[in-house]
């Protein structure tokens, strides 16, 4: 009898095997890459977004003159390398300011090899962004597919490619570890809404692209922190969705198109050391939004005592604590919009109503 029941067991876990396919070795999904060696879907995936997306990756190269101390001959001199993207098969490409800034030359090197001149279409500081120009022959160039920055979550896989320590195309995977970070610029402006991933970005990595698992564009990769200068493990990245709002900017103006109060403000040094909270004006121009809403600077009395004017504190009752609070909430606005300022004068809370003015011409 128990022979009889080993035996029925037996046939039962043949037969399951047969059916769930135990008895053959797994293969990768239909769609994945196909490869002498077994590969698991993630590592598939990995492979197949690094070959679609690393033609799009270029290396770029900052060159600077330099005058030789005893023969005074002028040299150019490589500065610094990085990481660029294309963003279109025009020839624009995507770096980071920090990338190019102080360069008398710019080259870029596609994955092919072939080397152009980039020219400089425009350039944002405030933003790390820098849009640069090749004359690349048609067909050349591939741009990267762009995703969608707002659908990411903390714990979707990313992956970075870039040149770190000049060893182009090298590709690190991570994932999101935080969404709407803030960083600091080289002109000590507030990035806002960055990505932080893990995915190891080390000096080198500026410029380069952050992608999903789609191989979609959704960050460019722009600095990291860490205390020995290498990856720590925090990285960050600009949203795709800042640079498509930035480019076209970039595009027609060269820079960064921000409306104006038209107001000169005191430093945020000089406001430290009289412990104000907020910007001080210290003039307003005739003809512009502020002196046309009657907003006033500093201005001196009779006896020569120097008195305050307007301290803006908020902007549509966001709070204003310092210069660069109030250009990041003029950014989010157009030419033309109104806007409601509050200010300090003189212990009194004063409000303001008046339609932002289109940028002066350089």
């Amino acid at each position: 009898m128990n022979k009889l029941w080993l035996a029925f067991l037996l046939g039962i876990v043949v037969g399951v095997a047969t059916l769930i396919g135990l008895s053959a070795p797994p293969t990768v999904a239909e769609g994945d890459l196909t490869r002498d060696s077994y590969l698991t879907q993630d590592e598939a995936n990995n492979i197949a977004v690094f070959e679609a997306a690393s033609p799009s990756v270029v290396f770029v190269t900052n060159t600077q003159l330099r005058r030789q101390r005893f023969s005074l001959n002028v040299l150019e001199i490589p500065k610094g390398s990085g990481t660029g993207l294309v963003w279109d098969d025009s020839g624009l490409i995507v770096t980071n300011f920090h990338v190019i800034y102080g360069a008398n030359k710019i080259t870029i090197a596609l994955q092919s090899g072939k080397q152009y001149e980039a020219t400089v279409v425009g350039s944002s500081p405030e933003k790390d962004i820098a849009l640069l120009k090749i004359d690349a022959a048609p067909g050349e160039l591939k741009a990267l597919p762009r995703g969608d920055s707002s659908r990411l979550a903390v714990g979707r896989k990313v992956l970075a490619i870039g040149n770190p320590f000049a060893l182009d195309t090298t590709l690190t995977v991570g994932v999101v570890s935080a969404l709407g970070r803030e960083i600091k610029s080289m002109n000590n402006r507030t990035i806002s809404n960055v990505i932080q991933t893990d995915a190891a970005i080390n000096p080198g990595n500026s410029g380069g692209p952050l992608l999903n698992s789609e191989g979609e564009l959704v960050g460019v990769n722009t600095a990291i922190y860490s205390p020995s200068g290498a990856s720590a493990g925090i990285g960050f990245a600009i949203p795709v969705a800042t640079l498509e709002s930035l480019i076209p900017q970039l595009q027609q103006y060269g820079k960064l198109y921000r409306p104006v109060l038209g107001i000169e403000s005191l430093s945020d040094s000089w406001t430290k050391r009289l412990k104000i909270k907020g910007v001080a004006i210290f003039s307003v121009k005739p003809g512009l939004p502020a002196a046309k809403a009657g907003m006033i600077g500093i201005r001196e009395d009779r006896r020569g005592n120097i008195h305050l004017g307007d301290i803006i504190i908020a902007i549509d009752q966001e709070p204003v604590t310092n210069e660069d609070s109030m250009l990041s909430l003029l950014e989010q606005h157009s030419p033309g919009d109104t806007i409601e300022i509050t200010t300090l004068r003189d212990d009194e809370i004063q409000t303001y109503q008046l339609d932002l003015a289109a940028p002066l011409a350089d």
